[in-house]
């Protein structure tokens, strides 16, 4: 007899290397819907993914768009429930400015957990990448964070936290943004958990990606050098390494974690915080 559940779908929002590497742990059985702002970039992901012998189809998006994640929805519907979202899409702050960052990663962000959360089946799980930046941001305060938090989407720029005064350079506008990103989560998680769903923060280090790449030719390549050759791991992490946990939050293993942010940066941070780092290496 025909089993007619409907097929489990799982939709991926950045194709880079993390988004996919998530995408084959737990991408099996399921319907993969890539999205990308480049559709050539979901193409040339989608079809290793294909070869792999998964079933995908991709769809353009701009997560800073709610017209264009509303059309992702649309789309990733009509192949089965939502069960999974893999939130990987972002600009580094070598790549953009300010404003595109804050536009793209945090209220892009904040966007994306809001109409996903709406339609999110039951069961279902998310994880938005993040970043170890976010953690070595000063502390906000009790008020900043609610804001950052809870504000409605369509008024979260204009914060006065996130105003071009406040936010000068592009590496700020980023550890805000991803700072914001698991606080948004957080608050998130409640009214995902009215809908039986579940949805967490990876905050991944020096990640081997062609973005972090893009990080190491720039102008604070000397930096996250510093940073891998000193932290307690002693090196930079794997797109494996990240789906690895990644596997854990979005799956049966993970079903007790919600609104929570994870620290994978090989202990960068720590090093940042209390080692050889030291404060002020900024990144």
């Amino acid at each position: 007899m025909k089993n007619s559940s409907p097929t489990p779908v799982l939709v991926v929002l950045g194709a880079g290397s993390i988004g996919q590497a998530i995408a084959r742990r737990v991408g099996a059985g399921k319907h993969i819907v890539l999205a990308d702002l480049r559709p050539e970039n979901a193409e040339a992901a989608a079809k290793v993914l294909r070869d792999a012998g998964f079933s995908v189809s991709i769809r353009q998006v701009d997560v800073s768009s709610r017209a264009s994640v509303l059309a992702l929805i649309e789309t990733a519907q009509s192949f089965g429930d939502i069960s999974g979202v893999i939130h990987a899409a972002g600009v580094s702050p070598s790549q953009a400015s300010p404003e595109t960052i804050l536009r793209v990663d945090l209220y892009g962000t904040a966007l994306v957990l809001e109409e996903f959360g709406q339609v999110i089946a039951r069961g279902g799980a998310g994880v938005v990448i993040a970043s170890q930046s976010g953690h070595r941001l000063p502390p906000l305060s009790t008020q900043q964070n609610a804001l950052l938090a809870t504000t409605p989407v369509e008024q979260l720029l204009r914060l006065r936290i996130l105003q071009p005064d406040q936010v000068k350079d592009s590496l700020h506008a980023y550890q805000l943004s991803k700072r914001g990103n698991s606080l948004r989560v957080m608050a998130e998680a409640v009214r995902w958990g009215k809908r039986g769903a579940r949805v967490n923060t990876i905050s991944p280090g020096i990640i081997i990606t062609p973005l972090a790449n893009d990080e190491l030719a720039g102008p604070r390549g000397a930096g996250y050098r510093r940073m891998m050759e000193l932290c307690p791991a002693g090196r930079a992490g794997t797109p494996d390494e990240v789906a690895t946990f990644g596997a854990l939050l979005l799956g049966p293993d993970g079903a007790f974690i919600t609104g929570s942010d994870f620290l994978l940066d090989g202990g960068v941070t720590a090093a940042y915080w209390f080692g050889e780092l030291g404060a002020g290496v900024g990144a």
